[in-house]
This record gives C-alpha cells, sequence and structure tokens, in this order.
C-alpha cells in the first residue's frame, strides 16, 4: 500500500494531467468554433439583398401630390426619406454583412409604416391616419429613430424642423379632409 504523500502526488499528476487535456480540448473547440464563424462571415459577404433605389420620383410621391413646400421637402429628405420612400441613400456600411441585412430588413418595415413615394396612392383615411402618426412622432421625437441619428447626424431635427413638419402635416390633413371629403 502507499503512502499518503505518494496517493496524493498521483492524484495531483492525474487531475494536472486531465486538466491539460480538457485544456487542449477546449482551445481546439474555440478553434473550431471561431473558424467556422470567420468562414460563415465571409461566405455571407456574397449575398447582396435588394436594394431600395428608385431616383425617379412619381405623382404619387408626397412633395407631387401635394405641392409640399420646398423647406418641408428638404427637411423630409434629410430626415425621413432613406427609410420611409422608394430611394434610400445607402451608407458605405451597407457594403458589409450581416449589416446589409439589417438595413434591408430596417428599410422594408419603414416603407411598409409609411413610404412618402407612394402616399398619393393612399386612401383618404389613411392619409389621415399618417399624416396624425406623423404629428405624433414628431412632436414626441420617436422620428427619426435615435439609432438612425447616431450615425445620420444630419437628419437630427431641430425645434425649428420639428415645428415645420406639425405644422404642415396638420395643415395638410386638414386640406385633405376638405377636398377629398375627410375619412373615407
Amino acid at each position: 500500500m502507499k503512502s499518503f504523500p505518494e496517493t496524493a502526488n498521483i492524484i495531483q499528476q492525474r487531475f494536472l494531467l486531465c486538466t491539460y487535456i480538457s485544456n487542449i480540448m477546449v482551445k481546439k473547440a474555440l478553434k473550431w468554433i471561431f473558424l467556422s464563424l470567420a468562414i460563415a462571415l465571409v461566405a455571407i459577404q456574397f449575398y447582396r439583398p435588394a436594394r431600395n433605389e428608385n431616383p425617379t420620383t412619381t405623382a404619387n410621391d408626397i412633395a407631387i401630390a401635394y405641392q409640399t413646400p420646398q423647406e418641408v421637402t428638404q427637411v423630409l429628405h434629410k430626415a425621413c426619406y432613406d427609410c420611409h420612400s422608394n430611394n434610400t441613400k445607402y451608407p458605405w456600411y451597407n457594403n458589409i454583412q450581416p449589416v446589409a441585412l439589417w438595413l434591408a430588413d430596417h428599410v422594408k418595415e419603414g416603407k411598409e409604416e409609411l413610404n412618402f413615394s407612394e402616399f398619393g396612392s393612399f386612401t383618404t383615411k389613411r392619409k389621415l391616419k399618417k399624416l396624425k402618426e406623423i404629428v405624433e412622432e414628431v412632436e414626441e421625437s420617436e422620428m427619426p429613430l435615435e439609432s438612425y441619428t447616431w450615425i445620420h447626424n444630419e437628419a437630427k431635427l431641430t425645434a425649428a424642423e420639428r415645428q415645420l413638419i406639425v405644422e404642415w402635416a396638420k395643415a395638410l390633413s386638414l386640406k385633405i379632409s376638405m377636398q377629398e371629403g375627410g375619412a373615407q
């Protein structure tokens, strides 16, 4: 029979060997995980979602359909049109995946909620609802989104620009109500 110090030494050696082997296994596993992620990241770079680019302005665009004042149009273009029209100006980072996928989804959702390029084709009821939502979102500083203005500093609205958009949306809502007979 072995003495206690010899037994403790054997246990300690076996423990160190197991620890060493498990460290090697963990390192190999991490190496394969990182290698797989790197390959996936490179592979996804070859996928490009459809771009929301149509520089042609149609008669349904809110600026044309309702003869929007130039100063309002400028504010809408700088703060809203990238996500809420048929023509997005893409930043350089749109060329990196998975960012392009996220941006494509973000623009798709924005256009589903409100598309200024198609505003003239909306029903009167929908136009009035969207104008009311514009007033609410702009007054509450919900739009443009903070996540958008972090990178697009030029899209931040001043208090005067917010007031301009709110007054314009209210006036247009009244005009549409009178001309098109209210919520149909």
